[in-house]
Parts: C-alpha cells; structure tokens; sequence
C-alpha cells in the first residue's frame, strides 16, 4: 500500500536536477548505505543505487557541499550488521545476538564493512553533529507530534535545524512532512504526491 504523504517540503526531483556550486546538503544514512556498502545492489530497488549514487557524483564535481550526521554511523552500522546477518542466517536459525557473538569471522567482516563504508563517507562530507543533551531531547519529542519521524532523524533534524541546513537527500518520504526543508529525493510516490499537491518545484 503506497504512503498518503501531505507534502509539507519543498521536493526536488534528483533524477532531473543538477546540484550547483552554493548547494549545501545534507545527506542521509540510505543514501550512504547505497554508495558505500559493497551489498547494498543485492538489497536495494533498482532506482535507489542508479539515481542516489549518481547524484551525489555529481554534487562532488560541482563542488558542492556534502554533510553528514555523527548519528548516521549508528544507523549505517545497524543496517550494514543488520544485512550481513540476512545474508548469513538465510539457511540457518540463529538470533542476531547468536550471529554477532558466535561467529567472529562474520563479525570481523561486518567490522570492516562498517569501517570501509564510514571512511568513504568522511571522504566525502563533513560533519554536522548535535549534542544530545536535555535540551535536545526535549526538541525531539515536542518535533515528534508534528513531524512523523524516527527517533534517528529526529536527532539528525535538529542538528541540520542547528546548523541553518536546508537541502537534504533521501528516499525518506518522512522527510516529505516537514516545512522549511527541501527535499531532493528520487522517492516515486513522494514526487508524484509533491506534484499533486503543488510542492514539487524544478531549479
């Protein structure tokens, strides 16, 4: 069943955008994991690795600025671990605590897979970070009964709200709800719903 999104951002579609000089971005953990993760082709919908990657090279030859959250290496390494484990417990029963405790060949691999990813991704962004102190958490919870977000992007907003980002890329239609950003996503039913409701807008 599709998602019914009421477009509260400004949405981009990537597939038909090129990112300029000035642009600064945000960039999110599934777009890291579909250009840095060595599985991720055998994971992702076909659109995902040919358009997210490709945009991105394409803002690093424009010299655009990328960035990225501290927070997105827990998610990345949480679904990197979480993939590997797919992989190998396909024809056996085991528990993910089984899987990372039992068989250190398995989790070596899941270690440097982890650690090839986020080099890639220092390579390529700077960093934005937030501190996740009182104040913070007290944003994120108030933010969660308006914007319907996770509790990771809860945080990875606040940190582009403190850092004055707007641009952000992702597949994450969630994104798509909240106002004062935009969006630049190759997410089919988030544009075609942007269209519908007058927030798709061209540059």
């Amino acid at each position: 069943m599709a998602v019914n999104y009421t477009i509260q951002a400004n949405v981009v579609d990537i597939r038909h955008d090129k990112p300029k000089t000035e642009d600064v971005f945000l960039v999110d953990t599934n777009v890291w994991f579909w250009m840095t993760y060595t599985k991720a082709s055998q994971t992702a919908d076909k659109y995902q690795i040919q358009y997210y990657p490709s945009y991105i090279s394409k803002a690093l030859s424009s010299k655009s600025q990328l960035c990225k959250c501290g927070l997105s290496l827990e998610e990345l390494s949480h679904r990197i671990e979480k993939t590997e484990y797919d992989f190998f417990s396909y024809t056996r029963t085991l528990t993910p605590k089984e899987y990372r405790h039992n068989y250190p060949r398995e989790r070596a691999t899941v270690v440097q897979e982890v650690q090839a990813a986020w080099g890639q991704v220092n390579s390529m962004a700077n960093s934005i970070d937030v501190v996740i102190d009182r104040d913070s958490t007290d944003r994120a919870l108030t933010r969660m009964a308006t914007d319907p977000l996770d509790g990771y992007d809860l945080f990875i907003l606040e940190a582009i709200s403190q850092a004055g980002i707007v641009n952000v890329i992702t597949d994450d239609g969630d994104y798509a709800m909240v106002p004062g950003i935009q969006l630049f996503t190759a997410n089919k039913n988030v544009i075609e719903s942007a269209r519908n409701q007058g927030r798709l807008i061209g540059r």
